[in-house]
């Protein structure tokens, strides 16, 4: 594997914006065992996630499932909402933080295999600590081996090269501050460790804001890392489906198999639309530190866990017969769904350092007709046909504009 990066960093192109980093060989990376060769060329044109990525990411999906699992099938009260939405964020965020290693480091030896195998089970105690998080230790002990784990990752590399070290000490220094007060909540009183828990998760979130400039020196992948952001958001939106799937019961009526399938053209039109930019390439030129990419996808991932939820909701809803359907769940599934489709206008932004009109346009339409049936539509066969038809719709739309938009990008 390394002779093959090898052979591709030789390949690049004068004119290319970004420039090799220079390794240099150290004692600590002879004792660790890394071979500065072994790590991937950044100017590779083609670099896909490894087996042990996509293994990596069914333990966290594992873990955001159980966050899924904690709004109850009653309506959730406002606190339920904020607690699952702070797990959410925790999960997400250990995940991420593997991934941006993998796009720049990953040199698929030994170690850092047995590294990713330590970090999985740390993910595994996360997934298992959820449900009764903060009543636990498990969901700190995960984060902590998780974390810890990519500190020590961030150690190894460290050594290879100037601009590596100056990324690192970004990392280091955030995230091991981080560390120190997941660390520290171990031993805080129960009411109290959340505090903790917000407190370093604020500190890890605005790390990679705040070392901006010297993480674009040392730019992520651009074709690896949009990969690795597409397919969790894929996998996760095959858990929004999960819930969906579980309303069902074993021998449903004709009404509420009906619903479900109505309620499937939603996440349908997700796919429809993610699958297509992804597709497209025009995430690749514009990344830099993948920062703005990464908090998108973050609110992005969010959206799709609920509406997930709350698909499933409607459909149990129609198998009790309920005459009408809960406000605060008729007002979750207008706010994913608009996030959804900000998010999307967003990623737009990113790609093309613009908004153009039409997207805006359709965005605000789509958005403001999800508003108005989500008002009007009290009864659940009054809410999600035409929710499905305007998702249907903007799909379409989209999908092809996205398209357009990528013939017309200049080349690189």
């Amino acid at each position: 594997m390394s002779s093959e990066r090898q052979k591709a960093g030789g390949s690049g192109t004068p004119d290319r914006r970004r420039r090799r980093v220079e390794l240099r060989p150290s004692r600590i990376a002879a004792r660790w065992g890394l071979e500065p060769s072994a790590l991937p060329n950044q100017e590779e044109q083609e670099r896909h996630a490894s087996w042990l990525e996509l293994f990596l990411d069914l333990v966290f999906v594992l873990a955001l499932l159980a966050v899924q699992q904690r709004l109850p099938d009653a309506t959730p009260a406002g606190g339920e909402i904020l607690e699952t939405a702070g797990l959410y964020v925790v999960v997400w965020w250990a995940w991420g933080g593997q991934a941006f290693y993998d796009t720049r480091f990953d040199p698929d030896d030994f170690t850092h295999r047995l590294a990713v195998l330590v970090c999985m089970i740390g993910a595994g105690s996360m997934a298992v600590g959820v449900e009764d998080a903060p009543n636990t230790l498990l969901l700190p002990i995960g984060y902590l081996v998780v974390r810890g784990t990519l500190l020590v990752l961030y150690l190894r590399v460290r050594s290879t090269g100037p601009v590596v070290r100056e990324l690192t000490t970004v990392y280091l220094t955030g995230f091991g501050t981080g560390w120190l007060l997941w660390a520290a909540s171990l031993a805080a009183p129960v009411h109290t460790r959340p505090v903790f828990w917000i407190v370093a998760l604020a500190i890890e979130l605005l790390t990679p804001w705040l070392g901006r400039r010297r993480l674009i020196r040392h730019p992520v992948h651009p074709l690896h890392l949009p990969e690795r952001f597409g397919q969790f958001t894929i996998i996760l939106l095959g858990v929004s489906l999960t819930d969906l799937l579980d309303a069902v019961p074993a021998r449903p009526s004709a009404s509420v198999a009906l619903t479900a399938v109505v309620a499937f053209a939603i996440p349908a039109s997700v796919w429809w639309v993610y699958s297509t930019f992804v597709s497209s390439g025009l995430s690749s030129p514009r990344l830099q530190a993948g920062v703005e990419y990464a908090a998108v996808h973050g609110l992005l991932g969010a959206a799709m866990v609920l509406f997930g939820w709350a698909l499933g909701q409607i459909v149990r809803h129609v198998a009790a017969d309920s005459p009408e359907l809960p406000g605060i769940l008729r007002l979750l599934v207008a706010v994913s769904l608009g996030t959804w489709i900000l998010c999307g206008l967003a990623l737009q932004r990113i790609s093309l350092g613009r908004l153009p009109r039409q997207r805006v346009i359709l965005a605000a339409l789509a958005v403001a007709l999800i508003v108005a049936v989500s008002v009007v539509g009290v009864e659940p066969m009054a809410l999600l046909p035409p929710l499905a038809l305007v998702l249907v719709g903007y799909a379409v739309v989209v999908a092809r504009l996205i398209i357009r938009f990528a013939g017309e990008r200049p080349a690189d």
